[in-house]
């Protein structure tokens, strides 16, 4: 007899074992019968003895709190998993010569977890959840929507920063293309238009120009950029035409 062997008794009996709501087991005497390897009537019979000269099964039964009218009754109710425990190791030990290998192995395989255990993990019983449990269960189902709201916020600023600074860098790209599709040229500080040049210019010439510069591009309604210069703080961007002019004025 294997664990394999005993599964496909279980398979057989199934629907002759029942888990009550509050997890107590019970089968029919044909069900304990198999489990222990034996014949029905034999439980029967040992049951019935009670009424009279009861058997040494039914002795062992009584002594762990069961009367006569609890054995009689079973027949017909079932037996609950208490007394199934009592009778498996009753034949798997102590009915002598009319032990069974098949009751062993059975009384071994739930004696760690006990045969409530054993006959709800066969069954596939699970608990029903309680008040407090179901309300736990909802505590964890908030907590665990809480997070996943967090964390969806959270990604989404990810994504509106980095869409931040993606717009930033069409836009730097948007004033580079612009730069190059312009009429008026590249722009250039009057400084970087003069060392573009190759021409040495004073702070002083620098800043005559600029403004001369600064003149041409109102009169002529060019917006005027400036950028941050580490020497001398901001200065002005202007087309390369625009520059071109004022040098070439001073030149003359």
């Amino acid at each position: 007899m294997s664990q394999i062997e005993i599964a496909e008794i279980i398979e057989q009996i199934k629907q002759e074992i029942e888990v009550e709501a509050n997890g107590q087991a019970k089968a029919s005497l044909r069900a304990t019968a198999r489990l222990a390897g034996v014949s029905d009537k034999a439980i029967g019979k040992a049951l019935e003895s009670a009424n009279l000269e009861p058997s040494k099964l039914a002795q062992m039964l009584m002594q762990h709190g069961f009367d006569t009218a609890n054995l009689t009754d079973w027949r017909t109710s079932g037996i609950p998993d208490t007394a199934i425990a009592i009778i498996l190791e009753y034949y798997a030990y102590e009915a002598g010569r009319y032990c069974t290998k098949q009751a062993r192995l059975v009384c071994r395989s739930f004696n760690t977890i006990g045969i409530r255990a054993w006959i709800q993990d066969k069954l596939g019983w699970t608990k029903p959840a309680s008040n407090s449990e179901t309300a736990m269960t909802q505590i964890q189902l908030l907590a665990a929507l809480a997070k996943h709201l967090a964390e969806q916020e959270q990604h989404l600023l990810q994504q509106q920063q980095q869409q931040t600074q993606i717009l930033a860098r069409l836009k730097a790209v948007e004033v580079e293309q612009d730069r190059v599709n312009t009429p008026c040229g590249h722009k250039y500080s009057v400084v970087g238009f003069a060392n573009l040049q190759g021409l040495e210019i004073s702070v002083k010439e620098a800043g005559t120009k600029g403004r001369k510069a600064s003149a041409l591009c109102r009169k002529q309604g060019i917006e005027i950029e400036r950028i941050h210069d580490p020497r001398f703080g901001k200065v002005g961007l202007y087309p390369e035409s625009i520059l071109v002019e004022v040098f070439k004025a001073e030149q003359n």
